[in-house]
């Protein structure tokens, strides 16, 4: 089965999370490297951080959200490359 196609909501918000997340990647490749150098992660991406979270909030509702660790798995994984910054 095509894994796209999968119907499993917390399957869906897992990749939402990481969707979300590495496009402000693609977006900011400079701001993430100097956060990752200075410790400043958190800080440098607040804005974009809280906006993609009231989108992933709006999509795979509240409960999920607050309920799962995705949202953190897909920062710590992706935004910070592997290390626990959020």
């Amino acid at each position: 089965m095509n894994p796209f196609m999968v119907q499993d909501p917390k399957q869906k918000a897992r990749r939402l999370a990481r969707a979300l997340i590495s496009d402000m990647l693609v977006y900011h490749p400079e701001k993430r490297q100097q956060g990752i150098r200075n410790g400043t992660l958190p800080q440098l991406f607040k804005d974009e951080i809280e906006k993609s979270w009231l989108e992933y909030v709006e999509q795979v509702g509240k409960d999920m959200a607050e309920t799962t660790s995705f949202w953190t798995e897909a920062l710590n994984e992706i935004l910070a490359g592997g290390g626990k910054v959020f």
